[in-house]
């Protein structure tokens, strides 16, 4: 059931008698609940767009519940609102929370939100898939000029965090609450910016390496649990985040002419690839990034 307060945020409530008891009055929350009963759930970090939202409704066609979190204003939040639609069509359930994932106390906040949800349920119906999908960092050269137009400390800081670190602190939550289902995945997003030079890339540029790094050790530590953890490494897409890169155009019109396939690659092209290693034979794949460019990257895609 869904509550509206005058402010705007939405917080999930329940019925106990006459009582009504409040769940979460500080997490902006939209929630869509279904007659589905069977639960399997998916997590996704940055479900309101590009990827992630690719993902979320691919995840729910292929039969996961979404717990999705997102940053939007008012101006954007009706696209968050028709991808829970979309998951609700789908037959499957919809928690999506309107917070910056990068703030310790968020996502505190969320945790609990889906300790709530799932965490009583039995283990393999928890949390099953998770998606790191934060799109969210300084886009500026270490030297411009002047001063004032180059990187600063604070900045490069805080898109490490988000971009970069912010996969660590998901997972250790997740695991220590105990939300996280046996062979569960993990995924995270990377791109050729980790090793290819982009104008104002290079912090992007930095938090994917670091991205990648953590990839690798979360998958040799979390292995005992049989929990895998790849990186897929998407191909130049048209999405709102590549928008935000200078000079995207030229980059897009050169991938077009080089590309073996002579086009983009899409989020569908993406949300298809981490279905399919959700399979049960894919358990076994972990530790890697994985390209999901057609072929971009080793035909010289720049």
């Amino acid at each position: 059931m869904l509550r509206s307060s005058t402010s705007g945020v939405y917080s999930a409530v329940g019925l106990q008698g006459d009582r009504r008891i409040e769940r979460f009055p500080r997490a902006n929350i939209r929630a869509v609940l279904t007659s589905e009963t069977r639960s399997q759930w998916a997590l996704v970090l940055g479900a309101s767009s590009g990827f992630g939202e690719a993902c979320s409704v691919a995840l729910a066609k292929a039969g996961w519940n979404v717990f999705g979190v997102h940053l939007d204003r008012k101006s954007t939040q009706p696209n968050a609102d028709r991808i829970v639609t979309e998951i609700a069509a789908a037959g499957r359930k919809a928690e999506f929370f309107n917070v910056n994932a990068a703030d310790d106390a968020r996502r505190t906040e969320v945790i609990a939100a889906i300790s709530l949800s799932c965490g009583q349920d039995a283990p393999e119906c928890r949390v099953s898939v998770v998606l790191h999908s934060l799109a969210f960092g300084t886009l500026k050269p270490f030297f411009g000029e002047p001063r004032e137009n180059a990187m600063s400390k604070a900045q490069l800081e805080m898109t490490l965090d988000v971009m970069g670190n912010s996969l660590v602190y998901w997972t250790q939550d997740l695991f220590f609450g105990g939300l996280l289902a046996p062979g569960a995945r993990i995924f995270a997003m990377t791109s050729a910016g980790d090793h290819i030079v982009w104008p104002a890339y290079g912090a992007v540029s930095a938090a994917k390496a670091a991205l990648e790094s953590h990839v690798r050790q979360l998958a040799v530590e979390l292995a005992p649990h049989r929990i895998s953890v790849n990186a897929l490494r998407a191909g130049v897409t048209d999405t709102p985040a590549l928008r935000k890169i200078p000079g995207n155009e030229k980059m897009i019109e050169r991938v077009l002419a080089m590309h073996p396939a002579r086009r983009l690659t899409t989020p569908a092209d993406v949300a298809g690839a981490l279905v399919a290693l959700c399979a049960d034979g894919a358990a076994w794949v972990s530790g890697n990034v994985i390209g999901v460019d057609g072929g971009e990257d080793v035909a010289g895609g720049r």
